[in-house]
Formats: structure tokens, C-alpha cells, sequence
């Protein structure tokens, strides 16, 4: 057996033992989780209900690493009693190779659900790898060059509902790359792009959801149809003028009583002049997951996956998923492009109410990486 998957199997192995053999009878792992913040009801008596949780991880892009996820539950003042509770997820994580990044992801529900804001960012610093643009280039490691990626984003959002579980909004995104350290120095493909190896790009967005989602960090039962479309403009500060549009269509089948069966499919194309760092990529901790983060990169990109997540017993519960992507320059080439396989099993802890602490083990084509997160990857 591979030492990744023996040593993933190891963990599962450990982690299900701690499990209580009885409702009363906690095991070490409950009692450290309890004292981390993990709870089997939201206490929002002081505000927010706070939880904290490191965890290791290995994905192929930043090596083994240790991560830190702080997740907070909330209700705003003016939310009511039946609004789904708002999260704020802070994480950091550093590497064996280096890397190091801190990064925000948050959903506030106002009133009766009537408005949402939901802003991501990050900050990351972080050695990787440059293969250049298309599936030819991404499969030849001739072409891999090592670079450090110093990288800063904010994408903030708000959503006003239209009609009943539909909401439109709008929001900007800004985004630099800076490659370092490049392998190749001026012989590196990225300091001969067109646009350099330094990039900034800032434009405005504007939002779609259709969301009947009965919980978006775990749904158990319901469907999405988002789509976000951004403008890149010089006029606003960006390097070059080019345009994005990304689209996901989710659904969820409820099993049994914490059972359900996922589906996902996920698309992102882009026009104009797009620099290299936004361009559409293959494979992160939430699709494709395995492959390295920016080896296949062109202007547009597909993936579809379906995911079933098993209880188990209290808080365990495994996932199993199947997956395929593929990238192409132009839309109508997706169909005839290079489909790359996906597929994975992941350990899922209820660490709050609904709110999964999950470790998965990705595999792909000569591929494979480990991922520790929270919440569930769609």
C-alpha cells in the first residue's frame, strides 16, 4: 500500500476508535474536541459561539502542513429567531516547504434571510509551480518551473432577495500575484508572459443565487444555482481588461436521516486579456481535489463530481466521491478536451451542530493530496 493512503487509513482508524461506545461514555478525542470549542448545541449567550481546530494536511502543491480553523456561529441583531445561524471561518496553515497563508470566509443572514453578505479573502506566501498555459503543457513536467507565489485577494459581496429563495447583488474583487524567486529567471515562462510575473487585477461583480439550500455549511436536502460574473477594467486599477463568469448548479438528496447524496457540477470561462494568475484552474480542497492547484490552467474549465456522505455513528461520518474536470481555450472545445478522473474518501467530524470538521484524501491521475478543512467542499 502507498504510504499516503496507509498513513490516511491510520488516521481514519484512530479517529473512528475514539468514537464513544455509548452516548455517556465520551472518548478522549470528544473530551479534547469539547474543550476546543466542540459542542453539540449553539450557545449564542455571549455573541458567538467560538470553536478552534488544528489539523494536518498534505496536498501536492504546498507539501505536509499543519492548518488552524477558528469557526464562529452568529445571529446579527436584527436577524430573526428562524434565520439560518450566520459562520465566520478563520484559517491559517503552515508547510513543510515553506508556505504560509491566512485567509476569511464569511455569510451573515440579515432579518428574515432577506439580505446576505458574504465576503473571502486571503493573504499567502507560498513556494509552487508554473506549468504554463493548456492541458499539453500541464502534462509534459518538462515544462514545471518552481516559483514563490506571494498572493493577496478580497471579494466581498451583498445579496438582496427578489423572490423567494432568489437573490441578485453586487460586489468587487481584487486580486495581486507576485511570482518570486523564479526557477528560471529570465528564462521563465511567466517572465516572458505578456503580462509579467506581477499582476493586479480589480474589477466589479455582479450575482446571482437561486438557493433552497436548508443549510449552506452541510445541506441535507435542496439545490443551488449560482452565478458570478466580474468586469476587470484599467480604469479601475487592473493591469489588463478582461471578464469572468462562474457558474455552479448543486443538488442534494436526503437518504436517510443524516444521510445524502451530493451533486455538483462547476464551470468558469473567461474573456479579454487574462493575465496567467486568472486564468481558470483545475483541482483545489473543494474540486478535483488531489490535483495540484494551477498545473492545468487555460481559459475555461468544467468539473462535475457526486458525493455520498455516510453517518456513522454520533459525530463520525465518512464521505466517498467520484469526480472529472477538464480545461480547454475556447467553451466548444470542452467537450473533445482531455478529461482528467477524480476520485476520494474523506473522515467528517460534527465539530458544532451541522458544521463538519473534514479530512479527505483526493486521488487523480498520477496524483494525490490530502486536505483538512471546515465545512463540507459543496
Amino acid at each position: 500500500m502507498p504510504a499516503l493512503p496507509r498513513r490516511l487509513a491510520a488516521t481514519l482508524a484512530l479517529l473512528c476508535a475514539a468514537a464513544p461506545a455509548h452516548a455517556d461514555q465520551p472518548g478522549w478525542m470528544d473530551r479534547l474536541l469539547t474543550r476546543l470549542g466542540a459542542s453539540s448545541q449553539v450557545d449564542l449567550s455571549h455573541g458567538m459561539d467560538w470553536g478552534v481546530l488544528p489539523g494536518p494536511f498534505y496536498n501536492p502543491e504546498m507539501g505536509l502542513g499543519i492548518g488552524m480553523a477558528a469557526i464562529g456561529l452568529y445571529r446579527p441583531p436584527n436577524a430573526q429567531a428562524d434565520t439560518q445561524v450566520s459562520t465566520l471561518n478563520l484559517h491559517g496553515f503552515v508547510t513543510t516547504r515553506g508556505a504560509v497563508g491566512l485567509g476569511v470566509d464569511n455569510t451573515t443572514f440579515f432579518a428574515d434571510d432577506s439580505y446576505r453578505f458574504v465576503v473571502t479573502g486571503a493573504v499567502l506566501n507560498m513556494p509552487t509551480s508554473y506549468w504554463g498555459i493548456g492541458y499539453d503543457r500541464a502534462s509534459n513536467d518538462a515544462n514545471k518551473e518552481a516559483y514563490t507565489r506571494r498572493e493577496f485577494f478580497l471579494q466581498p459581496r451583498m445579496l438582496m432577495r427578489v423572490r423567494p429563495n432568489t437573490y441578485v447583488g453586487a460586489g468587487f474583487s481584487v486580486q495581486n500575484d507576485d511570482a518570486n524567486s523564479l526557477q528560471r529567471g529570465a528564462a521563465s515562462a511567466l517572465a516572458a508572459d505578456p503580462n509579467g510575473p506581477h499582476v493586479f487585477s480589480a474589477g466589479v461583480t455582479a450575482h446571482f443565487s437561486y438557493d433552497t439550500r436548508d443549510f449552506l455549511p452541510n445541506p441535507y436536502s435542496g439545490q443551488a444555482l449560482v452565478a458570478n460574473a466580474a468586469v476587470y477594467r484599467r480604469a479601475l486599477g487592473s493591469n489588463t481588461d478582461f471578464e469572468t463568469l462562474e457558474w455552479s448548479y448543486d443538488r442534494y438528496h436526503r437518504l436517510r436521516e443524516r444521510d445524502v447524496l451530493a451533486f455538483d457540477v462547476y464551470g468558469r470561462f473567461s474573456w479579454g486579456d487574462v493575465p496567467w494568475n486568472m486564468l481558470s484552474q483545475l483541482g483545489d480542497n473543494k474540486r478535483m481535489r488531489g490535483y495540484f492547484l494551477g498545473q492545468y490552467r487555460d481559459r475555461n474549465v468544467v468539473m462535475a463530481q457526486v458525493e455520498y456522505r455516510l453517518h456513522i455513528a454520533g459525530r463520525q461520518g465518512m464521505v466517498f466521491w467520484a469526480g472529472t474536470g477538464a480545461i480547454a481555450p475556447k467553451p466548444g472545445e470542452l467537450a473533445s478536451a482531455h478529461w482528467l478522473p477524480n476520485a476520494g474518501i474523506g473522515y467528517r467530524f460534527e465539530f458544532k451542530p451541522r458544521v463538519n470538521v473534514r479530512l479527505d484524501a483526493g486521488f487523480g491521475r498520477s496524483t494525490r493530496g490530502v486536505y483538512f478543512q471546515i465545512n463540507e467542499a459543496f
